[in-house]
This record gives C-alpha cells, sequence and structure tokens, in this order.
C-alpha cells in the first residue's frame, strides 16, 4: 500500500485494485497532486452509505467521495474538464454493464420517458474477473449461456445513481422516471471472451413517436467520438478491441415499448480504453488520443 511513495513525480495513476483498496491509497496520492483513475469500485458511487450494500466495505475515505467524477465522459465531460484545476482529482471509472446501459438509456431519462424498465445484459468471460473460479472454467461456459446476479447484481447502484443524476442535470424531478428508482437488471454469462449487450426493454411514461425517439439520440450523441447510433441491433463483434459503442433505439409500434441496444467491448470502453478517455479530458488532450483504433474484423 505504500509503492506510490517511491514514484518519482507523476501527472497521474491508473489503479485496478481489489474492492476497498484503492480508496486507501488515493488519499496521498492526490495530496502529492497527482490524479487518479481509479477502474475499480471505490469512487463510482456517490453516497458511503451505498458501500456497504453494494460491495460489501465501509469507505475509508468518505470525504473524498463528493470530489471523485463518475468517468463516464459522455454523462460527465464538463466535470472532468473541471478536474484539470481541482487539487484532488479523482476519477471512478464506470463499470462494464453500466457504460453501455447508461450510454443506451440516458437520453430517454433527461426526456422524463422511462416509466419501466428492464435491463437484459449479457458479457463474454473476460467480464467475470480472473479468479479460478469452476464455473468459469472452458468445459462450463462453452455452448453454454446463464443468468447470474439476479436480485441485486452490484452494477444496479450505479444504473440507478446515474439515471438519476442524467434527469436532474436538466432539471428533472427524481420521480420523473419511475423506471428508474427500482432498475430489473439481469446480466447473463456467454461462451465469448470478450463484449458487452445491453438490451433495454422501456415502458414509456407516455406515447412518442420513431422520428421524436430518433431524434433524441442524434442530439445526444452525434458529435460524440466513439458513440455511435445505428440502424440495426448492433452485435459485439462489432466493437471488439475498439473503445466504440454502437447504440440502436428502436420503438415498437404494436406494443408501444421502447427497446435500445448497446453494445461494446467491455475490456476498452467498458474499461481500459474509457479510463484513458478520461484521462486525456482531465489532462487536456486530445480526447481520442491513442483510443482511434477500429473495431477488430473478423
Amino acid at each position: 500500500l505504500e509503492v506510490h511513495s517511491t514514484l518519482p513525480p507523476i501527472d497521474a495513476v491508473f489503479l485496478a485494485l481489489p474492492h476497498g483498496t484503492a480508496a486507501r491509497l488515493v488519499p496521498d496520492i492526490v495530496a502529492e497532486g497527482t490524479a487518479v483513475i481509479d477502474l475499480g469500485p471505490d469512487f463510482r458511487l456517490r453516497a458511503a452509505a451505498d458501500y456497504p450494500r453494494w460491495y460489501g466495505f465501509e469507505h475509508p475515505e468518505p470525504a473524498l467521495l463528493d470530489a471523485a467524477v463518475y468517468g463516464l465522459p459522455e454523462l460527465h465531460r464538463p466535470a472532468l474538464e473541471a478536474l484539470r484545476t481541482s487539487p484532488r482529482a479523482i476519477v471512478g471509472s464506470p463499470g462494464c454493464y453500466p457504460t453501455a446501459t447508461l450510454l443506451a438509456l440516458a437520453p430517454l431519462a433527461r426526456a422524463g420517458l422511462i416509466g419501466d424498465l428492464v435491463v437484459d445484459a449479457k458479457s463474454g468471460v473476460s467480464g467475470a474477473g480472473r479468479d479460478p473460479k469452476p464455473e468459469m472454467m472452458f468445459g462450463e461456459v462453452n455452448e453454454s449461456v446463464k443468468a447470474y446476479g439476479i436480485g441485486g447484481h452490484r452494477h444496479v447502484a450505479e444504473i440507478e445513481q446515474e439515471l438519476a443524476v442524467a434527469a436532474t442535470g436538466v432539471g428533472l424531478d427524481p420521480g420523473a422516471n419511475p423506471g428508474a428508482i427500482g432498475v430489473d437488471f439481469v446480466p447473463h454469462l456467454m461462451p465469448m471472451v470478450r463484449g458487452i449487450l445491453s438490451t433495454n426493454h422501456v415502458r414509456p411514461t407516455r406515447p412518442i413517436g420513431a422520428d421524436e425517439l430518433a431524434a433524441l439520440y442524434h442530439e445526444a450523441y452525434d458529435d460524440e467520438p466513439f458513440v455511435h447510433i445505428v440502424d440495426r441491433p448492433p452485435a459485439t463483434k462489432h466493437t471488439t478491441g475498439s473503445n466504440h459503442v454502437l447504440i440502436h433505439p428502436f420503438l415498437d409500434a404494436r406494443t408501444g415499448r421502447i427497446l435500445v441496444f448497446g453494445a461494446e467491448d467491455n475490456l476498452v470502453k467498458g474499461a481500459a480504453g474509457q479510463a484513458i478517455q478520461a484521462f486525456n479530458i482531465v489532462h487536456d488532450l486530445p480526447e481520442t488520443a491513442g483510443l482511434e483504433q477500429l473495431p477488430l474484423a473478423p
């Protein structure tokens, strides 16, 4: 825990540590004027009281949570830019599931359209960590699909928190999106190495037309370098090895429901690439620096 004290003066430290470890290191690091981009969960949630429930530990530095910025650039770019002059630059890099899900749902949250919500998400095995668990063995995962984390996966906390932020940030009452208050989130493990597909089923709070729906998403993302609105449901393979997210909003005219699909590479936009994107913003570099690689094909 003291390894940082042997480092020369540096601009930033990227941390990817077990739950609760980064929070004990960060106070000394930021005291030296070094920015922290934490890929773990220790600075994702704004309320210290949420950590025992969702991550199983008491947060040792609750005062620093107010200084931390949730590092999803498409939703918090101004706050990340403000860290350039902050004496304590802390970025809590989002989880992989929340990244695809929040980008898919944020335009609806800002419009107060989430009346009911079910998130059905699927991840490759690399999203489950590297612990040698029996259920992660090739013979268990190959040619099989299973749901897990039923009734309270830890990423629900991020999803609910940030959907509320998206709504209140444009002046909406917290109750404007009733489906975003108690999110039904069901993750599935898929027999593939990498990739996340988040399928979001939304019953809107009011009738909406296909043109209005499309306009919400194009307004939100047409100027974004890494988020793209596509005209058909995306495949995870379309994002492999890249920092790009593909979003497809669809209005089911028969049922009145909105379906929004979000695909990403969980190891890039869902983890390391997003951390670099936030680093670039905090240090006033071109946001796309080091991240312009296209998806791998085949």
